[in-house]
């Protein structure tokens, strides 16, 4: 089992699909930003007026855009360079989308090296939801009655992500711990932050100024998301002391969500989540080439590789949600068990 990944890996890195696609992501970037600057534009030539609101969701859209262009720079997608690779995400996420390039980092990344897993995926660790049988037993009184209808929640939850991610950030530049370049990361983001809340007030009126900042903040948590929510929730949970080799431990917690190039927008290309698990230095528009160069090895070996269309994938989510304690009661439930045992 040990042996499966690096042949798959060599099988990949001699078909060239690891290559760079510097065109592809320079026009991304130079198009997203004159899309956002496009947006402010209109903000301020749009005036007093509700019609606002049409331009608080192209904002979401543009920021969720820029924050999967974050998230690619941060996994070494785009450039060679690490440090380019770096500095590009740091910039993108704190000074364009507001989010600590730190505190994402440290947490996606820990979630890459151990999807699903019990005690080291931040993902699955006990919150608002409950995702294991046994943060579901311990949640009594009202929070019992919301777990058990939690996947009913999960999409208004969602409305409240983006301020959720927010104030993370600010917590973690301002915290106590080690963040790696606190000093330029702080103050950008606390900057971005504040231009942002004040030119919004400064240019339109209270009420608008209000409803705009809502909508923008709850459909930018509902995108963002929504775009990583059903790859991995209702997939089997991993017990703290499993062992289970790289391959099947990308390839069965994962879910690939089928759809047209409409899905891969609003997702981010991350509805090809296997083969992001796999390669997460692959750049994005190469991950359709590589699919069917997983798919058949995973073929191949017997392993289960999991696919499903974009509605039945939130379907599964909600399901998983709601009965959590005997959807996940057997962590190790197929296909884990056939392939794995205990």
């Amino acid at each position: 089992m040990t042996r499966d990944y690096s042949v798959l890996a060599k099988i990949v890195r001699q078909s060239g699909l690891l290559r760079r696609r510097y065109a592809y992501y320079w026009a991304r970037l130079i198009l997203t930003v004159i899309a956002l600057g496009a947006v402010w534009a209109g903000i301020v030539l749009l005036g007093d007026t509700w019609w606002q609101l049409l331009l608080a969701v192209a904002l979401a859209v543009v920021l969720v855009q820029l924050a999967f262009l974050g998230h690619d720079s941060a996994h070494r997608q785009v450039f060679r360079s690490r440090a380019w690779n770096d500095w590009t995400a740091r910039i993108l996420a704190n000074v364009f989308v507001g989010l600590s390039h730190a505190w994402w980092t440290t947490k996606h990344d820990a979630h890459h090296a151990a999807p699903n897993k019990e005690g080291s995926d931040p993902d699955v660790s006990p919150g608002v939801i409950a995702f294991t049988p046994a943060v579901l037993a311990s949640r009594q009184g009202w929070r019992g009655w919301f777990a058990h209808r939690q996947g009913w929640f999960f999409f208004p939850l969602l409305t409240l992500e983006g301020l959720n991610l927010h104030v993370a950030s600010v917590r973690t530049v301002l915290g106590r711990g080690v963040v790696p370049h606190r000093r330029v990361e702080a103050p950008l983001l606390l900057a971005r932050l504040v231009l942002y809340v004040g030119a919004i007030v400064l240019l339109l009126p209270p009420a608008i100024a209000g409803a705009f900042l809502a909508v923008q903040l709850g459909l930018f948590g509902v995108l963002l998301g929504g775009a990583f929510a059903p790859n991995h929730k209702g997939m089997p949970i991993v017990p703290a002391d499993a062992d289970v080799d790289f391959l099947r431990r990308q390839v069965l917690m994962s879910r690939n969500i089928r759809g047209s190039v409409v899905v891969v927008f609003f997702m981010g290309g991350l509805n090809r989540q296997i083969e992001h698990h796999l390669f997460p230095s692959m750049p994005r528009p190469n991950l359709r080439y590589v699919q069917p160069i997983v798919r058949e090895y995973c073929s191949t070996l017997g392993v289960t590789y999991t696919e499903v269309g974009f509605f039945t994938s939130y379907r599964i989510v909600v399901s998983y949600l709601n009965d959590v304690g005997h959807q996940a009661r057997d962590p190790f439930s197929c296909p884990l068990a056939a392939q794995l045992g205990r």
